[in-house]
Formats: structure tokens, C-alpha cells, sequence
């Protein structure tokens, strides 16, 4: 039996076929989709957002802080991505780094490809955009929109742990009773350390470019709390 990996980055030989399989197809299907909307409703103007957001998260990625156990995490970006696309377009973003790191860093296997996009992208960013479309019209200051968005980041840093746990355990790889705990664990760490990052980033672009965020508040309140106050 392999190691227990305790990052998400599934690594190749861990599934098995059927289950390398089902989660790719999974996120082949949310890739599609994820096109179809950005066709639909991606305009000129935002399509240098999804290009920077895509490098500054590929480059995050790249840079690891410690957790418990001498583990380091790093952030993910789903629920960033989220905040600042959409949800789908979320999706395909993380799609694109997630496979730039497989073929370039051999960061997460490619057999694995397919669950490696669904866990840290598919389901974080649809998690996160579903918490925080309800929290945007929720919301009646910008500290409580603030306060959802650190809640997504690490509800989507905690889904993905969980979908790799299961998977692992599906395959036979690794027990579950033994992979859920560890991998909840040690993510519930991390996933403290993507919500300050995320909260930190999301809290600077609504001080300058609140026009970025994509989660915005009804039209009754375009000028309240969430935007910068007008001298």
C-alpha cells in the first residue's frame, strides 16, 4: 500500500483505473460546461482577469507555508477564482493551472489529471460560488461579505480534502477510516491558511476594483458597504 499523501495532488498509481476514470469524466464535463460559459458570457474586458488570475494562482501554488507535523500547505485558489470570475469560469481556470502543473512539474499525476481538477477545482469553486452568490445578496456590510468569503475558502480547501479521501479509499489504496481524518486534519490547517489569503486578496480588490468582483450585491445596494466610499 502507498503512502498516505497528504497533499491533494494526487500523484500517479494511487486510483484505480475506474476511478481515475469517473472523476475525469467528471471534470471533462464541468470543463465543457465551464466553455460554454465563458462563450456565452465572457467579454473582451475580462478576458485579461482570467489570464493574470490563472498566473498569480499557478504562481501561489508554487509557494508553500508550514501546518502541524512538519506538512506544508499552499493556497488553492478555487474560491478566489470563484469570487473574482464566477463559479464556471472559476472552474476553467483552475482546470488550466492544474494541468500546466501535471505536464510541466509533474505536480499530480496524469493519470490522476481528472481528479486532481475535480477536487481542487470542480467542487471548490462550485461550493464557493454557491455560498457566496447567497452571501452577496445576504450581505449588509462588506465585513460580513468578507467573513463568507474566508468560510467558502476553507469549505473549499475541506471539500477538496474530502473528495481525495474518498477516491483513495475507492480505489483501495488507502483505508478510509484512515485517510479521512488525516487528510481533514491537516487541511482544516491549511484551509485556515487560504482564507486569510483569500480574504486578504478579495478585501484589496474591493478597496480599488470592486468592479472585478464578480459576486456582486443586488442593485439596492451597488453603493452601499461592499463599495469603496466616494469622497
Amino acid at each position: 500500500m502507498p503512502d498516505l499523501p497528504l497533499a491533494m495532488h494526487i500523484p500517479d498509481g494511487f486510483l484505480s483505473g475506474g476511478v481515475a476514470a469517473a472523476a475525469a469524466v467528471l471534470a471533462i464535463a464541468a470543463g465543457g460546461y465551464a466553455l460554454r460559459v465563458a462563450y456565452r458570457d465572457l467579454d473582451e474586458d475580462r478576458v485579461p482577469l482570467l489570464g493574470v488570475l490563472a498566473a498569480f494562482i499557478f504562481a501561489v501554488q508554487m509557494l508553500n507555508f508550514p501546518v502541524a507535523g512538519g506538512t506544508s500547505g499552499h493556497l488553492l485558489g478555487a474560491a478566489l477564482a470563484a469570487v473574482l470570475l464566477g463559479p464556471w469560469l472559476a472552474c476553467l481556470v483552475m482546470a488550466v493551472v492544474l494541468t500546466a502543473q501535471a505536464f510541466v512539474f509533474a505536480d499530480g499525476g496524469i493519470t490522476a489529471l481528472g481528479a486532481n481538477i475535480l477536487n481542487m477545482g470542480v467542487l471548490g469553486a462550485l461550493l464557493a460560488g454557491l455560498l457566496l452568490a447567497g452571501a452577496a445578496r445576504a450581505s449588509q456590510t462588506r465585513g460580513a461579505f468578507l467573513g463568507a468569503v474566508g468560510v467558502a475558502a476553507w469549505l473549499a480547501v475541506m471539500i477538496g480534502a474530502t473528495a481525495t479521501s474518498l477516491e483513495l479509499a475507492a480505489s483501495d489504496t488507502v483505508p478510509l477510516d484512515t485517510a479521512l481524518p488525516a487528510m481533514l486534519g491537516v487541511h482544516a490547517l491549511i484551509g485556515i491558511g487560504e482564507a486569510v489569503i483569500t480574504v486578504a486578496a478579495v478585501s484589496a480588490v474591493l478597496a480599488s476594483r470592486p468592479d472585478l468582483v464578480a459576486m456582486k450585491v443586488p442593485s439596492e445596494r451597488a453603493t452601499g458597504p461592499l463599495r469603496p466610499q466616494e469622497s
